[in-house]
């Protein structure tokens, strides 16, 4: 008869059989590298996180735990999720509006006169910092000033993986340090500390890392060689030529950036955008609008469907530039299913897992073998991947371990700072290093980059869990608990 894991007399699942599924997935997903390579997104991915998910039902089953309660375990998972499908939707609507009203080729046309390629990628980093600090949130950064940014760099020969690098290199920096970020909030709640006690603390990680991750990307950019800057003023002349290019379309964006700092949901943010370039879409590109529709003249009916085509399917805008002809593209909310499609599958990976205790065995595990104050430290940065790689989402990587180890934290005598600032450099950050964690398939999907194009780049991303652990290795600002 089956039961759920509150039956005592079922076994405490075992580390080997908590591995099993795990090592099925890394098998399947590296054939899934090898055989398609960027193209495993499209669908052979998903489906292997569901082998995944079945292979540790199997697990379950063998261990007497109910498909009903597995199914529960899945059902919040992916509950959780809901906010962030239905902005990933958002995004797409919005980024179809914001092209056909001439926002972001206005972006890339003043973008392309003030940037040049060798300051182009630290600029890209402080860009997205400042956006990120002012909204607390990567996922509106790159959702906005990360679109842009991404064409402005492909026009200027610059490669999309280093520029997407850049960019969520600065979107996670901010987002670690605003006290706006969800899971800077979240860090020190899990750990029991102070939300500006944490914010100080992490400072002393955070900030070397930040300037090493500039001083790379300006020695990067000192060194692109770009074939691209000679066809600079062609490209200037065609968006010009396609487009009404004027500073009052960033209004839209700047609404959507003061809405996102008075703490408006994003969702309502992104919403109230894209009805916005719509809005200027109609004022300044009617011509725009009816291309898109094909209408012979600008009524009320060619307004509504070029709208809402531009929201809901893939269009495109001709040009007679091949690089801008790449830009001028946009595939709405048609374009996230794919990303949609792969988070709600890690989704059942992740809540089965979670149900069959699999996930909290790992992290018992990883404590068990914490007995210094290094081995303490390193622990919880293990957990925090672990689980960005395996329950795909990085608000668990930062509630599971967040209590896992705040008692383990406190008997050495260690502050709740420590394990909150641990719980950032490991857990926040490296979710977007990850294709099928939530952070990485919605980046990837938004900024148009596979996460294997700017994993080497996100450089602030990998290098923060390093940078924590040299801190602890010498002990390097590792605060007490006071008596």
């Amino acid at each position: 008869m089956s039961t759920n894991p509150s039956n005592d007399s079922v076994p405490a699942i075992s580390i080997f059989e908590s591995l099993v599924p795990i090592v099925v997935l890394v098998a399947l997903l590296a054939l899934n590298v090898v055989l398609y390579g960027d193209s495993a997104l499209a669908g052979s991915n998903q489906f292997v996180l569901l082998l995944g998910g079945f292979v540790a039902a199997l697990v379950g089953f063998r261990r007497r735990i109910s498909f009903k309660y597995m199914m529960e375990k899945v059902s919040e998972n992916v509950q959780s999720t809901t906010s962030a499908l239905l902005i990933l939707l958002m995004v797409g609507a919005l980024s179809g509006t914001w092209l056909i009203s001439g926002i972001i080729p206005s972006m890339i046309y003043y973008g392309l006169q003030i940037l040049n390629p060798t300051i182009f990628l630290a600029a890209c980093v402080l860009i997205c910092s400042i956006i990120s600090i002012a909204t607390g949130s990567s996922w509106t950064t790159s959702a906005t000033v990360g679109i842009a940014l991404i064409g402005i760099g492909d026009a200027l020969g610059v490669s999309m993986g280093m520029t997407a690098g850049a960019i969520l290199s600065g979107a996670y920096f901010g987002d670690k340090l605003s006290p706006l970020s969800d899971t800077t909030n979240l860090a020190p709640a899990m750990a029991g500390g102070e939300l500006f006690d944490h914010i100080k603390y992490m400072m002393w990680t955070t900030v070397p890392t930040y300037l090493v991750t500039l001083i790379v990307f300006v020695i990067l950019g000192l060194n692109i060689e770009v074939s691209a800057l000679d066809q600079t003023q062609e490209m200037l002349f065609q968006i010009k030529q396609t487009f009404d290019v004027t500073p009052w379309l960033f209004l839209v964006p700047l609404s959507v950036v003061l809405m996102i700092v008075k703490k408006t949901p994003p969702l309502i943010a992104l919403l109230v955008g894209t009805l916005l370039g719509g809005v200027f879409a109609l004022m300044f590109q009617p011509e725009v609008v009816m291309g898109i529709t094909g209408a012979k003249e600008f009524n009320p009916a060619a307004a509504y469907k070029g709208i809402m085509d531009a929201i809901t399917i893939q269009i495109s805008i001709p040009s007679e530039h091949p690089i801008l002809g790449d830009l001028f593209q946009s595939k709405g909310m048609y374009g996230m299913l794919g990303t949609i499609w792969l988070i709600v599958c890690a989704m059942v990976f992740g809540g089965i897992m979670d149900g069959i205790g699999a996930l909290n065995r790992l992290s018992q595990a990883l404590l068990s073998v914490a007995k210094t104050t290094f081995g303490l430290f390193a622990s919880t940065v293990a957990s925090c991947l672990a689980l960005n790689l395996t329950a795909s989402d990085q608000y668990i990587s930062i509630v599971v371990p967040g209590k896992m180890f705040a008692k383990a934290y406190k008997d050495k005598g260690l502050a709740p700072e420590n394990l909150s600032r641990t719980l950032e450099d490991s857990g926040t950050v490296t979710s977007v290093l990850v294709p099928w964690n939530t952070c990485g398939a919605y980046h990837s999907g938004v900024l148009g980059v596979p996460v294997a194009s700017y994993f080497v780049y996100a450089i602030f991303n990998w290098l923060s869990p390093i940078t924590t652990l040299i801190f602890a290795a010498f002990s390097i600002k590792i605060k007490q608990l006071r008596g």
